[in-house]
């Protein structure tokens, strides 16, 4: 069992943290290389996932509720937690509902249970971005218009993979390949973008940095464990479901809370300490799930 549960873990955080010493040494700054991950890789990592095997969408409705779930119900608990300790709400909860899917999420997904459930790993990746590009950007400004949110590339590429899906189309082996030499490069990327940006871990903002790295787990998990029974999943379906709620939060919730304006120093300190934290909680939960 520890064997492997390292092999899952020791290749995503060795990662970042060559990431976070490369960033220690020379400071890159990273700002291009997210956007074009964000713009190019990881759309297409979402279409090649989808257009690479056939599937039955219809299997991934239980675990796709679930997903929502995991990441609405969190919100109400993390409300309760802001106004038990004086903290904005727009702050705290947004950070607690939307976790790191992405950079640690997919990694963890594919080490954990393999290519054959990465439909369902995108698919839960798919479901957090776009309740974060709508919900999310919502609760920080109701003027938002969500139609804005149809122009961002992972919500196309995500619109378009499951077309693909739905209706049974193939595309031809040198497009998929193609799609799958783009999709590549996400995740490394992503995981070497995280050890980047935990340089920038800043100890002043440690209170509600360890507030966030125990809470966001804990309702998490306090969400996802009973609805993994209840909704009848498959167990590598629950393990997986489990394994989300324990996320931390998504780096992105740093990105938004800059560009709205709403105390970013503090939404970073949340996010740094939360997945330097995962280092302890990620294998805790693994070692729960696998058993």
């Amino acid at each position: 069992m520890i064997e492997r549960i390292a092999g899952i873990v020791v290749p995503i955080f060795l990662v970042i943290l060559i990431g976070y010493l490369y960033g220690r040494k020379h400071a890159p700054d990273m700002e291009a290389a997210n956007r074009i991950n964000m713009d190019v890789f990881t759309p297409f990592l979402i279409l090649s996932v989808f257009a690479a095997q056939p599937l039955q969408l219809r299997e991934l409705i239980p675990l796709s509720i679930g997903g929502i779930l995991v990441t609405l119900v969190p919100g109400l608990g993390a409300l309760l937690v802001a106004r038990m300790m004086g903290i904005n709400w727009k702050t705290f909860v947004p950070p607690i509902m939307f976790r790191n899917s992405g950079n640690m999420g997919l990694p963890l997904f594919l080490f954990t249970f393999g290519d054959a459930f990465m439909p369902a790993a995108v698919m839960l990746f798919i479901i957090e971005n776009t309740l974060h590009f709508t919900v999310g950007l919502l609760m920080l400004n109701p003027r938002t218009h969500l139609l804005q949110v149809l122009r961002n590339p992972m919500i196309l590429a995500a619109i378009t993979g499951l077309t693909i899906a739905a209706t049974g189309i193939l595309l031809p082996d040198w497009l998929v390949r193609s799609l799958q030499l783009l999709g590549d490069i996400a995740v490394p990327l992503m995981l070497f973008s995280l050890g980047v940006r935990l340089v920038q871990l800043d100890f002043g903002g440690w209170r509600i940095g360890a507030v966030t790295a125990v809470v966001s787990p804990l309702l998490g998990l306090m969400v996802a464990w009973p609805l993994a029974l209840w909704l009848g999943l498959s167990p590598t379906e629950q393990a997986m479901l489990i394994l989300f709620g324990a996320l931390p939060p998504a780096v992105l919730n740093y990105l938004v809370a800059e560009r709205y304006n709403q105390q970013p120093e503090q939404v970073a300190a949340m996010v740094l300490f939360s997945n330097a934290a995962s280092i302890l909680v990620i294998p805790l939960v693994l070692a729960l799930v696998l058993i």
